[in-house]
């Protein structure tokens, strides 16, 4: 996994702020209120923060928002950030904060100069969150700079620090799941993905590979439909993180890992294919969210599972008309073979349901482009057949501010799905295409099983920077779906 700068913590009266080289963040209200370092700062720079807070354009500035001094007098830094931040803000707000602070970092130290502050440790994941750039295949630069600490100076570092490392667990598998979308498919390989997940038996988690032949025996039909008209082997990864109770049912996650979608016979149009190595998104989101929780040590059973394929056109590639049995035992017309992660996702959420009898299945797809004509890059699509489930997990996504947005499902829209020659088509029109995808999944969901499709094709990646990541993959829905099994699933 990309290596990131740590953050460390250190009691507040060990930083002498004089002698700090880099760049020293203090923090002031936005009325203007200069915490004791901001004091201590003013004075060294002769009142230059004084003079900033008095200024017309300081009327302005709100709460997150940061003001570089370059160079200040008095100090050995080579800026003085001031952070605007208010006292009582919320969880949201101080990560964001922290995010602001540290994206024009570059490689110089960073001592933050966080006094007593509550929201510290949010602040710090902010950063963590932002702390991140791919960069695995650019070639080093001969002058190239070792980056600089980053240091939380807080009256109560310890106690900041251990409130911290679960936040840092979490931003871990952030950072890991926007690896895997980041890689290009020559890289990622079916098997590489799978050797990459088998690395986290390290942290606890129980993994297990299953290949093609195993694939067939059970009778994963569909998926090894997708993935046979490529030399790369199709694989199911199946990890266990078991915190919980002994024998207490998991929490099922289940990804879809096309780690190149071509469109297979049903070719895509060579404009923007590259980005066709982000169709593991799902896949990449149970991955991390699966180390997150082995991370922190969660209190709870979780098991998330991954269909790895590729989807490419050959003489041995699936042909749209042709029909396949899926492990559930239906049949399944082939009408558009681009169409291909709900029939991998299809034989993977029966296999999770048949083998570990969850107490409720979460899948995640960048499934389709009609969600993002829905709702652009701002919310996943969210489609559950169990209100509980569905609110419980849309909680979660609003207290870690990832968008998601609730769609209908319905008999009118699974109509469309009827076959002329087979139990149903894989696909339904272009009308509500997100709609009609998340009806062929459930169809693949047994009575009584709560259960949600996220659709997260707008949400993955991102061609602009967004609050917590650079340009490029987001990471999104590691946080909510922490967050979901800490609200809902923990036990005590």
């Amino acid at each position: 996994m990309t290596a990131h700068q740590p953050i460390q913590f250190v009691e507040l009266e060990t930083v002498k702020i004089a002698e700090t080289e880099g760049r020293v963040a203090v923090i002031v209200t936005p009325e203007g209120q200069l915490d004791p370092s901001a004091r201590t700062a003013n004075r060294l720079t002769k009142g230059a923060l004084e003079r900033l807070v008095e200024s017309d354009s300081f009327k302005k500035v709100k709460s997150g928002q940061v003001i570089s001094l370059a160079w200040p007098t008095g100090m050995a830094a080579e800026s003085l950030d001031v952070l605007v931040l208010e006292r009582g803000l919320g969880v949201t707000e101080a990560r964001k904060a922290g995010s602001t602070l540290v994206k024009s970092l570059g490689k110089a130290a960073l001592t933050v100069m966080m006094g007593g502050h509550p929201k510290a440790a949010d602040v710090a994941m902010g950063m963590a969150l932002r702390l991140y750039e791919f960069d695995a295949h650019k070639t080093p630069k001969d002058d190239a700079q070792a980056p600089g600490a980053i240091r939380m100076a807080h009256k109560a570092s310890v106690e900041t620090a251990e409130k911290f490392a679960p936040m840092q667990a979490v931003a871990e598998g952030v950072h890991m799941t926007r690896d895997l979308v980041s890689e290009p498919a020559n890289v990622l390989t079916t098997t590489e993905f799978a050797n990459r997940l088998a690395e986290m038996t390290a942290l606890g988690l129980d993994v297990e590979i299953l290949d093609e032949d195993k694939l067939a025996e059970l009778g994963m039909r569909t998926l090894l439909s997708v993935g046979q008209g490529s030399d790369s082997p199709s694989k199911v990864v199946v990890m266990q993180w078991n915190g919980g109770k002994e024998g207490e049912a998991p929490l099922a996650l289940v990804g879809k890992g096309v780690v190149f979608d071509t469109g297979g016979i049903s070719l895509k149009p060579a404009g923007g294919m590259e980005e066709m190595t982000m169709d593991m998104g799902g896949a990449g989101v149970v991955a991390g969210t699966m180390r997150a929780l082995a991370a922190r040590k969660a209190k709870a059973n979780v098991v998330g599972l991954v269909g790895l394929v590729e989807n490419m056109p050959s003489g041995n590639a699936t042909r749209p008309g042709d029909v396949v049995k899926s492990m559930k035992g239906d049949t399944v017309e082939i009408i558009n073979t681009d169409a291909e992660g709900r029939l991998v996702l299809c034989d993977v959420m029966w296999y999770a349901q048949e083998r570990f009898n969850p107490v409720g299945m979460i899948d995640l797809a960048t499934l389709t482009g009609a969600i993002i004509i829905g709702l652009g890059h701002d919310n996943a699509g969210v489609f559950s057949n169990d209100d509980t489930l569905c609110n419980a997990f849309l909680k979660a996504a609003r207290e870690e501010d990832e968008g998601a947005w609730r769609m209908p499902l319905g008999k009118s829209y699974d109509d469309l799905l009827k076959s002329a020659i087979a139990d149903m088509k894989n696909i339904g029109g272009r009308p509500a295409g997100s709609i009609t995808a998340a009806q062929f999944l459930q169809r693949f969901v047994k009575d009584g099983m709560p259960w949600i499709h996220l659709d997260i094709a707008g949400v993955a990646l991102l061609k602009s920077e967004s609050d917590f990541a650079p340009k490029g993959a987001t990471g999104w829905g590691v946080r909510a779906l922490d967050r979901l099994v800490r609200n809902a699933y923990e036990t005590e």
